[in-house]
């Protein structure tokens, strides 16, 4: 019940059975204290929030129309538990804000601000270490500021997707579950008049989902006003593996990144294990290893990241997570632990302790 509460929250799902139609509020607040050997030089010792988790709020609804379909909605915002201030400033909903309907033979078509394949397929099962223990700082980051993507507060933070927020003004389809392969595939709308193709967006996701073993790709494409007039932008391809033995789960992924203007890449290679130490403690680690090509200065980043939590019930944890960066290459290369300040050095290392707990 444990495992079903945290998968639960991480996507924002009521745990709550309802029939006929209903509106359920969910969230779920974390709030660290952190240690960083070196932030621009200097150690730091500061409370961190959503640093294991997203601190989110939301609201999601659902009406039986009969026949097996039903009207769904879902909300979702991201907050600071530290100061109570919305992640995006004057942006209620940055996270998720959709409408649509669903239907158990023929699928789940919604509108709105959605989610991407990369965050869905990849993250979302599992693929990814952040998802259970690596939580922020496992996210990519590195030394990788030429990357370049526009409206990011690093130019490479989380440049993969995965983490991102959902896309804005998209069309999004996902397919039933057959025999455990499920698809789905998504469009952005521009909204520029004259260009149908300049600042849009698309991306897919195909998975299967097997009794021990799963896996899926993702794609995303999002284009920017900023690069070529908006013809050009971030392109983004992933895949993931995972096997559960015994009770050790296994998971590999596989992420590139593309600046289609400048050329700029980087791609990762991951590995994890979590294993459910009793009914109550879980622990996972995850390698890393991230590597830029020429138009990034050959620049590669190593990391390592683990993860312990204790769940004092089905909904409550304390966690202690860390991670460690060295990076390396032709030019620069400064370790950037992910949701940190660039280091000084090529070594940069975490560590953080707090407690998260959901509703």
């Amino acid at each position: 019940m444990k495992k079903i509460a945290f998968a639960a929250s991480m996507l924002g799902v009521s745990l709550s059975v309802h029939a006929q139609s209903s509106v359920t509020l969910f969230g779920q607040l974390d709030e660290g204290l952190a240690y960083v050997t070196n932030e621009g030089g200097k150690h730091l010792t500061a409370l961190q929030d959503s640093f294991a988790f997203p601190s989110v709020f939301g609201f999601q609804g659902t009406e039986d129309l009969g026949g097996g379909t039903k009207a769904v909605f879902q909300l979702v915002s991201q907050f600071s538990v530290g100061t109570g201030a919305l992640i995006s400033p004057g942006t209620l909903f940055s996270r998720v804000a959709l409408v649509g309907l669903n239907n158990e033979n023929y699928g789940k078509l919604t509108l709105g601000n959605q989610y991407s394949f990369m965050n869905e397929s990849l993250l979302f099962a599992g693929y990814d270490g952040s998802y259970n223990y690596g939580g922020l700082y496992n996210l990519r980051q590195g030394p990788f500021a030429k990357l370049g993507i526009p409206q990011n507060p690093t130019g490479a933070f989380e440049f993969d997707g995965l983490g991102a927020p959902g896309v804005n003004n998209t069309v999004k389809y996902v397919s039933p579950n057959f025999h455990g392969f499920s698809a789905g595939a998504d469009y952005g709308l521009g909204g520029v008049a004259g260009s149908f193709n300049a600042d849009r967006s698309m991306s897919f996701g195909l998975n299967y989902q097997g009794t021990n073993f799963s896996a899926a790709v993702a794609y995303l494409e999002k284009r920017y006003s900023s690069l070529d007039n908006g013809l050009d932008g971030i392109r983004n391809f992933g895949a993931g593996v995972k096997y559960n033995l015994y009770n050790v789960t296994l998971s590999a992924l596989f992420t590139d990144t593309q600046n289609t203007l400048t050329g700029g890449k980087v791609w990762v290679v991951q590995g994890g294990a979590q294993r459910w130490l009793t009914d109550t403690w879980l622990l996972g680690a995850n390698y890393q290893y991230m590597k830029g090509n020429s138009q990034l200065n050959n620049n590669k980043a190593n990391q390592v990241s683990v993860g312990l939590q204790y769940w004092l019930s089905k909904r409550t944890d304390i966690y202690l997570m860390s991670a460690f960066q060295q990076a390396g290459g032709d030019g620069p290369a400064y370790a950037w632990i992910n949701g940190l300040s660039q280091s000084s050095s090529s070594r940069q290392t975490a560590v953080n302790i707090g407690l998260a707990t959901r509703f």
